[in-house]
Parts: structure tokens; C-alpha cells; sequence
């Protein structure tokens, strides 16, 4: 049986509300997880100088944990795609817990980057609030926007790889990563003009 295969049945016996069906499901996609925080935590560059990914995991897999005791997701996609937001929101305050005005890394000096057309491997924003910004833009992103978002910028997946994941053309993938980053480009600039009060 496939990994999407059996995740799937897990998923029907969760919605079931079968015994111990959320440990088991978790139990099931945990080495996936992990190597999906990983690549998550790789684009935070400041939060990985200070947290491993087993400590960013262990946190995001009890806020996926409380989550579906309230969302049901009815596909490896949906599930996975639940994942990666509670996977982003631990690394989003994790950014603050040490960033923020008490936080032990807000005087450490890190290279700067291009958020959106910069290397994922190797952007990140200038400063906290600017971090803040981008992944809460991304959070709010129409779905079909954000799973791309997820699978290209923050898994590192190609174009091709993320058409076949999500089962539609490449010209899709491409069309709505461009969607993507124009909106995300937008979200950041209202940020800025209401904050200055423009």
C-alpha cells in the first residue's frame, strides 16, 4: 500500500471518529512531517540558528494535533496542506520568541535577501516585521495559491515535481506562482502604506 494510499484510509477513519485515529494518523505522516519542517525551517534562517527540527516539529505536530480535532480534511493534499500552516505559524513564532523585544538573536546580524524573487535557500526578509508580513501574506493567499507557495518556495519542490503532486499542467504551476507572488508583492506593499499611514 502507498504512503497516499494508506494515508487516505487513516484519513476516513479520523473522519470516522475512530479510536485513536489522530495518534495514528500523525504516527503515519511523521517522517514526512519531519523532513517537511526541515525544508520549512531552512527558510527561516534566524529561527534555525537557535531551534532544531525536532523541537519545531514536536510543536507543530501538537497544533496539528488540536486542529484536527476541529478540521477534517478529506485528502493527503488537504491534510498536508493543514500541515504546512501550522508548521509555518510554530516557525512565524518562533521568528517573534526570538526576535521580539526580549529575544536573544534581536541583536545577531544575519544576511539579507530578496523574500519573493531571491533563492529560498537562501532569502530572507530584513527584519522581523518584514518576516512577519510574508508568511501572514502567504497565510492568506487563496488556497490553490498558497499549495504552490508551499510545495515550491517553502519545500523546495521544481515546477514539474509540484505538477505532478498536485495533478495539474505545468503551465497551472506556473500561472499561479506568478498569481502568487504578484499578490504577495501587493499584501507586503498595503502593509508598508498602512503602517506609514499612506
Amino acid at each position: 500500500m502507498t504512503h497516499t494510499t494508506e494515508l487516505n484510509a487513516r484519513l476516513l477513519k479520523h473522519q470516522e471518529g475512530a479510536d485513536n485515529a489522530r495518534e495514528q494518523l500523525l504516527e503515519h505522516v511523521c517522517d514526512r512531517l519531519r523532513i517537511l519542517t526541515s525544508k520549512m525551517l531552512g527558510t527561516f534562517p534566524g529561527v534555525r540558528r537557535w531551534s532544531e527540527t525536532d523541537d519545531v516539529l514536536q510543536s507543530a505536530l501538537l497544533r496539528l494535533h488540536r486542529s484536527l480535532g476541529s478540521v477534517q480534511p478529506s485528502s493527503s493534499k488537504e491534510f498536508y496542506g493543514l500541515a504546512a500552516l501550522q508548521i509555518r505559524r510554530e516557525l512565524l513564532d518562533l521568528a517573534k520568541h526570538y526576535y521580539g523585544p526580549q529575544g536573544i538573536g534581536r541583536n545577531h546580524h544575519s544576511d539579507t535577501g530578496s523574500i519573493i524573487n531571491g533563492n529560498p535557500n537562501t532569502a530572507q526578509p530584513q527584519n522581523l516585521e518584514d518576516w512577519s508580513r510574508f508568511h501572514e501574506a502567504v497565510n492568506a493567499l487563496p488556497e490553490k495559491q498558497k499549495q504552490v507557495v508551499d510545495l515550491l518556495w517553502y519545500e523546495g519542490l521544481t515546477q514539474d515535481s509540484a505538477a505532478d503532486l498536485l495533478c495539474v499542467s505545468l503551465a497551472t504551476i506556473k500561472r499561479r506562482w506568478a498569481e502568487a507572488r504578484v499578490s504577495l508583492c501587493n499584501s507586503i506593499e498595503d502593509f508598508g502604506r498602512i503602517e506609514s499611514g499612506k
